[in-house]
């Protein structure tokens, strides 16, 4: 592979030559998804996936011999009908809404930065890869790189994931850039203030609901035990964005509670012990309690995907109103609003202006 510098001239033009802007690169990432949703592309996704060791933190030899002994057997076709529900025409909707998401990133950053600075996307699974990305970048002689993964919350099998795949493709590289990476922006403004934008205005079309429930992904409880300060992190989200809708003006207008906004966790996986309280144990509950009107959302999810808009929008419905549940309403993912790139563009900013 190239150099930087001898990407852009020969070596012994390097000291006598004036010296050349320099280029900076922004790098957006999620988790990723299937190419297709078939059960043979699903296998491929499941593998990478499942075998990171960020994400299943066992015993390697036994947890292999139960990945491909039993989940890469039965799994993939199961998760293929159910990524089958939620497939578009341009794709699987966590990639394409991430493209937009990049799209109007990018035009902001032109419009502040001009054309030195740029701005790609990447999955940490599946396509586009962030191996393949960052060549892109190495190619076009990119001196400060800036990564920033769309999981608003530090976790580990997310966020820790990504740095490593981003440091193992740097450890290839002979000239290595100036390295930003964000880790997390939970309690930034933009992003409190994006997801109550998103509250009131469905509170405006669909009425006040008796709860508002804010379901974050889960996590092992041992993960929290061990040092990870995700469950910390989404406790912030929740009381961040409590203190946005519970100011007088928006008390008077909607009688929000603080009591009435809470956090669970979702999709948990295997027989261990999750982070609580569980999002469909809680919604099973609801209903005899008295809160047969519900709103929910997923402050960890800066997209919507599989466990948006199948696991919330479907399954969890299913689970609250078989309880005796009367209204059920799934607020969409902060996906490629204004304000939630506003909020992205903010998160990066102070690193950007620093590189100019």
């Amino acid at each position: 592979m190239k150099s930087r510098f001898s990407a852009r001239k020969k070596d012994s033009d390097v000291l006598s030559s004036s010296v050349e802007p320099k280029k900076t690169a922004v790098l957006i990432t999620n988790l990723g998804s299937p190419d297709e949703p078939t059960t043979s592309a699903v296998r491929r996704y499941l593998r990478e996936f499942l075998s990171d060791p960020r994400v299943v933190e066992i015993p390697r030899l036994i947890w292999l011999t139960i990945l491909y002994g039993i989940i890469l057997v039965v799994r993939p076709a199961k998760s293929a009908k159910l990524y089958q529900t939620v497939w578009q025409d341009d794709g699987a909707p966590l990639i394409s809404i991430t493209a937009k998401q990049k799209e109007k990133l990018l035009r902001k950053v032109k419009q502040a930065y001009g054309d030195d600075v740029l701005v790609d996307f990447a999955m940490r699974y599946g396509n586009p890869s962030i191996s393949n990305t960052l060549q892109k970048f190495q190619q076009q002689g990119v001196d400060n790189l800036v990564v920033l993964p769309l999981y608003p919350q530090y976790a580990g099998p997310t966020t820790a994931s990504t740095f490593d795949a981003v440091s193992k493709e740097l450890q290839k590289w002979r000239y290595v850039p100036s390295l930003h990476f964000i880790n997390s922006y939970q309690q930034n403004p933009g992003y409190i203030k994006a997801l109550a934008n998103t509250i009131v205005e469905h509170v405006k079309s669909h009425g006040k609901p008796d709860k508002l429930v804010l379901s974050y992904h889960g996590m092992p409880e041992l993960f929290h035990q061990w040092g990870d300060p995700y469950y910390d992190a989404c406790i912030e989200t929740t009381s961040l964005l409590k203190q946005q809708l519970l100011v007088p003006e928006l008390v008077e207008e909607y009688g929000f509670k603080d009591n009435e906004i809470i956090s669970t966790f979702q999709s948990r996986f295997g027989k261990a012990e999750w982070l609580k309280p569980y999002t469909d144990e809680t919604l099973e509950k609801l209903p005899s309690l008295g809160n047969k009107h519900i709103a929910i959302l997923s402050p960890a999810f800066s997209s919507d995907c599989l466990e948006t808009l199948e696991e919330l929008e479907h399954e969890n419905r299913e689970i609250f109103m078989d309880a005796g549940g009367e209204q059920y309403h799934y607020i969409p993912a902060l996906n490629d609003r204004d304000d939630h790139i506003d909020a992205l563009f903010d998160v990066l900013s102070p690193v950007l202006a620093a590189t100019q």
